[in-house]
């Protein structure tokens, strides 16, 4: 196994363009398991852990760019107003010390369909940020999952960030797991309320091949607040249209019996948790007084 160490952004492109197959190393919180267990034998190991602005984010009017090593600690404790259900879901991430290594990035490098952050992605509508020494390549997030494991990125491609529109409205993420600590899920969810364009995007983890997005459960949802004028009357949700909204986020769902869980409790699960997320996200969205100035 060769070792390859790149010290700025430029070389490390050009060692990737040079060994396509090489894996990445960043947190090492996945690949090193992998490794010391021998699931996986690369033959090239190419170092991340020296390229300082892949730890650094930009905050601007109406986007983060995170840059793909950012640690969930940092995340969690730097970006809870912008990114509120990322900031959950970093929180959720295994212990402190694999918060302290872990980023997004590894996330979405290793395409794990229970990876934690993926639903909040999802939700949020984010960006990948790929580039080669070709260019740069901007691949939105409900493209970049196509299979078990597998993602859209080219051989010679890196994620150098992952762009995320800052929340215009409130934002939910819960993960269901054996324990409540240091856990996989067994399934997640996250949630995201965009008043801006009346609309409400999901993502779910760890219950079909790849993460997904319960795409008929968000147009009938969006159909019905959009119908009882809920976005400006700021009105409960009604309990019918919560619980058919929470059937259909469960029918979104492909998932497997394993041993963290059956196919059957994952479906529940998912339903139950897409009813919770709805009903605090959206009691925070009358609690500001976002619906009264849309009224107004």
């Amino acid at each position: 196994m060769d070792f390859l160490r790149p010290a700025t952004w430029p070389e490390a492109l050009a060692v990737k363009a040079q060994h396509p197959t090489a894996t990445p190393l960043a947190g090492g919180t996945d690949l090193m398991v992998e490794i010391n267990f021998d699931h996986r034998r690369p033959t090239h190991l190419l170092d991340l852990t020296r390229i300082p602005d892949l730890y650094e984010w930009e905050t601007g009017e109406t986007e983060v760019r995170l840059g793909a090593s950012v640690p969930y600690t940092r995340i969690l404790e730097g970006l809870r107003t912008e990114l509120p259900a990322l900031a959950l879901a970093a929180h959720t991430v295994a212990s402190p010390q694999i918060r302290n290594r872990g980023g997004v990035g590894g996330n979405l490098g290793t395409a794990s369909p229970a990876g934690d952050a993926h639903p909040a992605l999802l939700a949020a509508g984010a960006v990948v940020e790929a580039e080669s020494v070709r260019g740069t390549r901007l691949i939105p997030i409900d493209d970049f999952y196509t299979g078990v494991k597998r993602n859209a990125l080219a051989p010679d491609e890196l994620i150098r960030a992952v762009r995320v529109r800052k929340a215009d409205g409130p934002q939910q993420y819960a993960k269901v797991g054996t324990r409540n600590a240091m856990v996989i899920a067994v399934c997640s969810l996250g949630l995201a309320l965009h008043p801006a364009t009346r609309t409400v995007r999901t993502g779910i983890g760890s219950a079909a091949p790849t993460p997904v997005r319960a795409k008929a459960a968000e147009d009938f949802l969006n159909a019905a607040l959009d119908e009882g004028g809920h976005w400006d009357n700021g009105r409960t949700v009604p309990s019918s249209a919560a619980r058919r909204f929470a059937q259909l986020c469960a029918a979104a769902c492909n998932p497997i019996d394993d041993v963290r869980g059956t196919a059957a409790y994952r479906r529940h699960a998912v339903g139950v948790l897409a009813r919770r997320t709805l009903t605090w996200a959206w009691d925070a969205y009358r609690a500001t007084g976002l619906a009264r100035e849309g009224a107004a």
